[in-house]
């Protein structure tokens, strides 16, 4: 077995195996061998030191997974004892679950001894001797998870350097238990499992699945859990305890195979008591277990004693780090590039009441530039998708629809009328509005007293207009405004209060320019648009005399069809001849005038309209932001110098993780440095 590692500077370095080691050891001398194993530890030590160091950093808290061995097994199925073995001192023992927070057990094989526990933010307690570890262990438990009998996912790490240790780092989790006992909580196994599960999910992870010889496997509660995320076994090592208590089957049982241990097994003793037995007593008596029991030295020597399982996992570790480090170097530039971008696209970190100043009128002037875009040029490349803020086809279409509504208003007040009283309203104001005049005179008065009826008929339909187009233009404004400032939101609500009053003031000068264009109307009855003069021509030419002759004939049809009125009866007429020529011009006059009347209140209050939103844009957006925001103390721009909570939390958090990710790479090519020149 033998693995690479690749790194954008170092290149390729490719380490020897411990298999290697040891044939090359076999046909060797003593000084060839040690010379073998000293260069594996410098090739691999390194390695091991810089995943421990990004452990220790939290690098996971970054989503960056990281190669580990993870200890998982039912309660008393002897893992303590395993782990003791490896690591050749006493961990806590006692009724119910020992581990109760995950323990990171970092083994380092060194002349100079070190003992210590590190645990929360950063805290180091050394540890005095040997004797003291459980005792430790305890203590930092006690303080992370309490006192009693429950959990916890916060982890402790001991770091054991001693000689003759195996350079391993695992992770020792709580024992699985289905039954709470008196002191747990009730959701126990749940707990303990969602620990698990949150561990050996990760496809970095290695399962070092401890099993008691003396049960069933397929029964055993960890296997189900490792096979639910390892399906095929390819990355779980079974280590079975307590060889010597049921040495019948065992030999089945590792060789069978039934429950898909892809990386096979490692059968061990368990050390009989804390005191009965030394390290290396124990050992030995292993050794004769395996080379003299009837039934157990027919297991292949490969796969029993706790030096063969030290130097598996040290294999295995290993493989995995070559594995797993090219792709946790590329995660890491990966994240730092991510978050560098990140807060480099965050608003700056206001110091002074000049930047603010600066950094406001920035947000103004983004803002006039997306509505400038939107409600003057027709340009929507920066909302392609959201027709609402599409601003120029919006405001055409309320002024189309404006216009229609113009049109059907006169209209449908047309055709209110019945033919009984076509011109019934037309002889009764000529008769109010009668002088002393020459005959067949059409009075003023009375065309002015029809059209002053006709536009109180329809004022309410340009006043409905500009309510809607500065309602729309508000939310839009609003909504651009709330876009450019939303790193700032402790100057929104000054800038919607300015908002408002702006758009109030836009309302009212609308509302008086469409009282203005009404009250021109009636001043006076004049219009320079030839289409008056055709339209009334037409009108008169085509239609007068016919009508006259419905009229005034009593032997001819009453229906008559009359350019520009359409059919009509006049039989109610016969009786008031006298002034209806008369009512008929007044009317035909009223008809064509009407047409150049709805065009100018169209036109003129579609030019207000476009003039109004490009004045608001260009000019009194910016004026009214500057006076409300900044005013004349400087107060709206002041509260930006004091973050919004959410702002100052995440700019805080992508500090930290540029800084830990840029340790944690630091890290990464320090060994991969060390490794090049070995």
């Amino acid at each position: 077995m033998r693995f690479g590692l690749l790194d954008d500077e170092a290149g390729e370095v490719e380490v020897e195996t411990m298999e290697e080691v040891d044939v090359k050891k076999e046909g060797r001398s003593g000084v060839a061998a040690s010379a073998m194993a000293a260069s594996y530890n410098d090739q691999i030590r390194p390695l091991l030191d810089a995943v421990d160091r990004l452990r220790q950093l939290n690098v996971g808290q970054e989503g960056i997974q990281l190669p580990t061995i993870v200890v998982v097994g039912d309660q008393s199925s002897g893992k303590s004892s395993v782990l003791e073995s490896l690591a050749g001192i006493s961990l806590p023992r006692g009724q119910g679950i020992c581990t109760r927070v995950p323990l990171v057990m970092r083994l380092q094989n060194g002349e100079e001894a070190k003992l210590q526990i590190e645990y929360g933010s950063g805290r180091v307690v050394p540890i005095g001797s040997e004797e003291d570890v459980a005792v430790a262990i305890d203590a930092a438990t006690a303080e992370i998870a309490g006192s009693g009998k429950g959990i916890s996912d916060t982890p402790i790490t001991l770091v054991v350097r001693k000689k003759g240790v195996p350079d391993l780092t695992l992770v020792d989790l709580p024992g699985i238990t289905r039954v709470p006992v008196q002191g747990q909580p009730e959701d126990i196994y749940d707990q303990i499992a969602g620990i698990i599960r949150a561990y050996i999910a990760p496809k970095e992870s290695i399962i070092l699945n401890v099993l008691s010889a003396t049960v069933d496997f397929p029964t055993c509660e960890s296997i189900r859990m490792s096979q639910q995320v390892d399906r095929t076994g390819e990355r779980t090592l079974a280590v079975v305890t307590k060889a010597d208590r049921a040495p019948e089957g065992l030999l089945e049982k590792v060789t069978v195979d039934d429950v898909r241990i892809g990386l096979g097994y490692v059968c061990v003793r368990n050390r009989i008591g804390v005191d009965d037995e030394t390290y290396d007593e124990a050992r030995a008596a292993e050794r004769r277990l395996f080379e003299e029991h009837p039934l157990l030295r027919q297991i292949d020597k490969s796969m029993v004693g706790i030096p063969t399982l030290a130097r598996r996992l040290t294999q295995i570790q290993a493989a995995i780090i070559g594995r797993c480090l090219p792709d946790i170097v590329r995660q890491i530039n990966d994240k730092l590039s991510r978050s560098s971008d990140e807060l480099g696209q965050m608003p700056p970190d206001l110091g002074t009441v000049a930047d603010a100043v600066r950094e406001f009128y920035h947000i103004v002037k983004q803002t006039r530039a997306s509505l400038e875009k939107l409600l003057v040029r027709g340009e929507f490349d920066e909302y392609p998708d959201d027709h609402g803020r599409h601003g120029t086809a919006r405001i055409a279409e309320m002024l189309d629809s404006y216009a229609s509504k113009l049109q059907a208003q006169a209209q449908a007040q047309a055709q209110d009328a019945d033919s009984s009283s076509f011109l019934v309203e037309e002889m009764r104001v000529l008769e109010e509005t009668k002088g002393i005049n020459l005959p067949n005179f059409l009075p003023r008065p009375a065309f002015q007293v029809l059209l002053r009826k006709k536009l109180e008929s329809i004022e309410h339909v340009p006043h409905r207009l500009v309510t809607q187009v500065w309602d729309y233009v508000g939310d839009l404004v609003m909504g651009i405004l709330h876009h450019h400032s939303r790193s700032y939101p402790q100057v929104q609500p000054s800038c919607r209060r300015a908002v408002q009053s702006l758009m109030d003031n836009a309302r009212e000068r609308s509302a008086r320019h469409v009282k203005e264009l009404i009250h021109m109307e009636l001043v006076a009855d004049y219009t320079a648009n030839p289409d008056y003069t055709a339209k009334w021509n037409d009108m008169m030419t085509e239609g007068h005399a016919r009508f006259l002759d419905a009229v005034e004939g009593d032997d001819v049809p009453a229906l008559v069809t009359l350019p520009g009125f359409g059919d009509t009866d006049v039989s109610h007429l016969r009786l008031q001849r006298k002034l209806a020529g008369q009512a008929f011009d007044l009317k035909a006059r009223l008809a064509a005038y009407w047409t150049c009347v709805v065009l100018r209140l169209v036109d003129g209050l579609a030019l207000h309209v476009l003039y109004s939103v490009k004045r608001l844009v260009e000019k009194d957006l910016e004026d009214v932001l500057a006076a409300q925001v900044v005013g004349t103390n400087l107060d709206g721009v002041e509260r930006m110098l004091v973050p919004s909570p959410a702002t100052a939390l995440k700019r805080d958090r992508l500090r930290k993780s540029i800084a830990l990710l840029r340790e944690c790479r630091e890290v990464v090519a320090n060994t991969m440095d060390k490794i090049s020149v070995v």
